[in-house]
Parts: C-alpha cells; structure tokens; sequence
C-alpha cells in the first residue's frame, strides 16, 4: 500500500468537515441576519403606522425629534409631491425631492414599502421604510423611517467570529479524529497488503487478524477463507501436477508436444533417450529440425490437415534401425484458440526383432523336423514298394532312418530344455563345483571327437581355480555343447584351447578357443538365437540343431554368468563363459 492512501483519506476528511463548517456557517450568518433585518422591519413598520394613526401631518413636523427618538431611526415627513416637510437628520431647506425615491414610489403602489442603501457619510448600510399618510382614499403624503444597520453589521461580525473560532476548535478535534480514523483504516489495509503480499511471493501467509466487527473485519474474514479454499485448492493442483509430470517422466513411450505454431513446447524422458537427445537442444524447433524423416513429416501434415488422430509406423536411424509407432493427436480443453499437439513414440524395435525371431523360429523348427521326416517317409514308401526284401538295401536304408530319428529326438530333447528354462520348470541342484572336475570328465567325450579330426585339444587349468556356484549336469552341458561347436566348425589338424583363470573381481572366466572357420563381426550378436546358423548347409550336414548356443545362452543365464563371443573370419571364435565364484552365504 502507498503511503498516500493516507493522505488521501484524511484529506478527504478535512475537505468534507472543512465545506461543512463553511456552509453552515453561512446558512448561519444567513439567518441570522434575516431574522435581524425582519425585527428592524418590524420595529419600523410598527413605529411609522403608529406614526400614522396618532398623529396629523402637522404634529409629525413638530414632533419629528421627538418621533426619531422614540423610534430610534430618522423620520422623515414628505408631502404628496415629494417635498420634504420634515426631517429628524437634516434640514429641509438642504434636501431635495423625494417622489421619485424608490421607497416613495413603491409604498405609492404597494402601501407600504422597504429598501436597503449604503450610506456613504455613514459607512454603512440604511434601512428603510415608507408608508403613505392618506385622508380616506387619497395620498397627503409620506412618512419614512430609516435606521442605519450598525447593530446588525456589529452582530454579524461577532457572529462571524464566533463562527471563526469554533471552525478552529472543530477542525482541531476533527483533525484529531481524521488521523484516528485514517490510521485505524489504513493499518487494515496495510495488513491485509502485507498478507496478500506474502502470497504473491509464494510465503505461507498464515492468517489475517482485524479486530474489527464491521465491514473491515468480515473482509478480513472472506480474505482468510478465501485463501484456505485457494491454498487446499494449490495443493491438490500441485498433488495432481506431481502426478501428472511423474507419469509423463516414467512412461516407457517418448511424449513430444508441439504449442499453438507447432513448435516443441515439451518432451520427457523416455523421447530423451529413444532419439539421444538433450529437452534443451529441442525446444522452441520444429519437428522436422529434429527428425530428418519424410514418413513422420507426412504424418504430421496429414494430421494438420483436420486435426484428427494420425498413427503410423516410422523407421529412424542409418546404421541401427530405431521401429517406432508414431501416433499423434490435439490436446483437448484448451482455452479457445490455442491449440497443442501430443506426439507418442512407441519403440517397438524389440516387438519388431521379436516378431522375426518368431517367424524364424516357426520356419526353422518346421524346416528342421520336415526334413528329416521326408527323408524318414521316403526311405519307408521304398522299403513298403518293395526294398525291403533286398538285405543291404534294407539296412542301408534303416540306418539312414535310424539316423534321422536320432536327430528329431536331438532336437525336440534340445527345445524341451529351452522350455522347461524359459518357463521355469527346470530344477537346478547349485553347489560349489570344480572347474577342473567337470573337464575331466567332459573332455574325453570331445576328444573321440576331435582324434577322428585330427585336432589338437589344449587345456590350461590352474590347480588352485576358485571353485563356482552351479549344476553339474548344467555344467557339463554347458562346456559339451561349446566344445561340441568348437570340434565341428574346426577343420582338420585344427587346434582348440581351454584357459581358465580368476579373474579377481569374484568371477571365474573359462576361455574355449578355436581354430575354425569364425564367424563375421555382424552375425556375432545373432549367436544364441534359436536355429541360428552361420554356414546352414554346412551346420546341418554336420548334424547340428542350431539350438545349441542358444541353450548355453539360457543356462549361463540361470548360473548368473554370462557368455562373451570374438571372432575373426577364417581366423577362429573365442568363447568365453564367466561364472560367479561360489560364495557360502550364497550357497542354496
């Protein structure tokens, strides 16, 4: 509040008591002169009409002095031509005619006449009266009675100073008054300045306090509740805020709103990090400064064309493909005229790559199992047409059926475990294990394998391995379908190497190495899908199902380890399997 509120107040305090006093005191100085001026006209009507009835022309001339003093005014005696017979002030000789005095001509119209001059030998103002002597009907003359108007000037002027003196005494105590009251009022109203400042400023105002039961006082009251309805209200805008931005900072689809010119208002985090970009780099851009992409441009203008929802599917990035479902839709309840735009960005890269495994999966398993059973079929068909009576061409052909059952219950034994893993239902026997013990009884199954070959198995083991945490039998797997994959995919006289070592950050590290064939750098992050192969003709002439890196995969997984591949083409692959050292408190 300005400090001139309170001079404003007072002034206006001091103006109304100040024109009130003068008005008053003017009506007053008024009336009383009214009343004044009434009384000498009465006086002197009532003297000039005694004048009149008691007395002839002639004893008004001889007794003028005498009437002047009774009446205590001028008397003057005029004939019916205006001549001054008498006067009680001067002498006739030295007067002139009167007929054409006002007074004379109005109390010759009206009866009776009153007027009012200012005296200049006197200084003052006279008053006078006329009457007209008659003799029945007719006018014989005039008497005039005159009084200067000393007594009321004198009673004016003591009146005005009366007046002047209680105006001075009023205004002093109104003074006094229109400061209490001014300060009284303008303390409220500083009070209620400084509380509403407070919430201007965000503060906790508390609440406002007047001691007051007028209008003052209940807008106090009002002000208080009004700010605990606004402040209950602030709260749960700012709950339900806090809500809003912590669905919008953890949705798992990146959210981007454009404002009224379709620049970014907004982003969350999610959009941050499917598109690596930073919420200030963007803002205040247009969509297509971000995305160089034509599909969402279109997108996006087929949507500003009648602002109905548009989805679509977008692709983003050169080396690696970003899927992204795109749907973009206006934001409702808005004030009028202002629109905004709400842009989602579904990733669906992993649903993308997902779908393929799947209908890899479908193709594959079906190629897998359909290839065998025609071979099965047909072998069978020919022994029913007849081959079966010949004995080498019988057996030849049950071998080669032989062959290929062996080789459906390879791999529905090999998706079964994948499954009985995925869903949970495969039970795992955890105890310390030794390294060392699981080789020596694994590698004399690989290295029948690997004579027939010609290839060199190396193992290098310490004795003092730090023992891990896993399932024999898993293990065993485990290491059997590596080594497996090595023997197979190494060409004669090749070489394979087993290192083991502590790697002192509480794993154990077991490196398988080959010799083979290697695999390209980009099909490397491929290995361990199901059925996946490399050289598919040559994994299959080979025997192989293509599952088995996929169930090293979910076993390691289940050890809580992990597998790391290297590879070179034409130069070898590198397999190494990291387990966690056994630990007794994590021991089941």
């Amino acid at each position: 509040m300005k400090r001139h509120l309170f001079y404003k107040i007072f002034g206006t305090y001091l103006i109304i008591i100040a024109l009130s006093l003068v008005v008053v005191g003017l009506l007053v100085v008024r009336q009383v002169k009214t009343g004044l001026m009434e009384k000498i006209e009465d006086e002197l009507t009532s003297c000039a009409r005694i004048i009149d009835l008691t007395s002839s022309k002639k004893e008004i001339e001889e007794k003028v002095i005498q009437l002047a003093g009774i009446s205590d005014a001028r008397v003057t005696l005029i004939d019916a031509d205006g001549i001054v017979l008498a006067d009680s002030d001067k002498k006739v000789s030295e007067m002139d005619n009167h007929l054409n005095r006002p007074e004379i001509q109005e109390a010759k119209v009206l009866g009776k006449s009153r007027a009012t001059r200012f005296s200049r030998s006197l200084g003052v103002d006279m008053f006078y009266i006329a009457l007209p002597l008659k003799d029945g009907s007719r006018i014989k003359g005039y008497v005039r009675l005159s009084r200067p108007l000393f007594e009321v000037r004198n009673s004016i002027e003591k009146l005005r100073m009366s007046i002047y003196k209680s105006i001075i005494i009023i205004i002093a105590i109104s003074v006094l008054i229109a400061v209490f009251f001014s300060l009284r009022l303008t303390s409220s109203i500083k009070e209620m300045e400084r509380f509403t400042q407070k919430i201007r400023k965000g503060e906790s105002p508390g609440s406002l306090y007047i001691r007051s039961s007028d209008e003052m006082g209940q807008l106090a009251r009002n002000i208080n509740f009004m700010v605990t309805e606004l402040q209950d209200r602030v709260r749960a805008a700012n709950e339900e805020k806090g809500k809003l931005e912590a669905a919008f900072a953890s949705m798992a689809a990146g959210v981007l709103i454009l404002d009224s010119q379709d620049k970014i208002e907004s982003s969350n985090n999610s959009f941050d990090t499917i598109f690596g970009l930073q919420n200030k780099d963007i803002i205040g851009k247009i969509p297509l400064e971000v995305f160089r992409n034509i599909d969402f441009q279109d997108a996006l203008d087929r949507f500003k064309e009648n602002r109905t929802p548009v989805s679509r599917e977008i692709v983003t990035g050169a080396e690696n493909e970003v899927h992204l479902e795109v749907n973009i839709s206006p934001i409702h309840g808005l004030p009028e005229g202002e629109q905004k735009t709400m842009i989602f960005f579904h990733d669906v890269t992993r649903l993308e790559k997902l779908e393929k495994v799947r209908v890899d999966f479908v193709a594959n398993v079906t190629h897998e199992i359909k290839t065998p059973l025609t071979a099965i079929l047909g072998f069978i068909e020919t022994l029913e047409q007849g081959a079966i009576s010949d004995e080498e061409t019988a057996g030849k052909f049950l071998r080669i059926i032989h062959k290929h059952a062996r080789r459906l219950n390879r791999l529905v034994d090999d998706l079964l475990v994948i499954s009985d893993i995925e869903l949970g239902e495969m039970k795992f026997y955890f105890e310390s294990v030794s390294i060392n013990g699981i080789m020596e009884n694994t590698l004399p199954v690989i290295d029948s394998k690997a004579s027939k070959k010609g290839i060199t198995l190396e193992k290098d083991l310490p004795d003092n391995l730090l023992p891990i945490k896993a399932d024999r039998d898993r293990l065993t797997q485990i290491f059997l379908n590596v080594l497996d994959n090595a023997v197979k995919f190494t060409p004669e006289s090749g070489k394979i190497s087993i290192h083991a070592l502590d790697d002192q950050k509480g794993n154990v590290k077991v490196e398988i190495s080959d010799t083979g064939v290697g695999i390209p750098k980009h099909e490397i992050y491929r290995l361990g899908e199901r059925f996946y192969r490399v050289d598919k003709a040559r994994s299959r002439e080979l025997g192989g199902t293509g599952l088995g890196l996929s169930i090293v995969k979910h076993l390691m997984i289940a050890h809580k380890g992990r597998v790391e591949i290297q590879s070179q083409l034409g130069r070898g692959t590198t397999v190494t399997l990291i387990f966690p050292v056994f630990k007794k408190d994590l021991a089941v």
